[in-house]
């Protein structure tokens, strides 16, 4: 390992990311093939940055930016 911490991201900063609400990310967060969290703290649960940048990038559809950009999410 580097020494760098881990990029690390809640319900709050994936609603950001997709622009859809925070009920939503985790209707995602319970699919089978959504990165399992690496914990769950009083807040809620919380997932490796690149894990679910890396699952974003193969269910959003291509050219299919919403108003956030982000575009939307299978």
């Amino acid at each position: 390992m580097d020494g760098e911490s881990p990029r690390l991201v809640g319900a709050h900063e994936i609603r950001d990311l997709l622009g859809v609400s925070r009920q939503r990310v985790y209707q995602m967060a319970g699919r089978s093939d959504f990165p399992r969290p690496v914990a769950t703290l009083a807040q809620g649960k919380i997932w490796a940055f690149d894990e679910v940048e890396a699952w974003i990038g193969t269910h959003r559809y291509p050219g299919g930016a919403g108003p956030t950009g982000a575009g939307h999410v299978t």
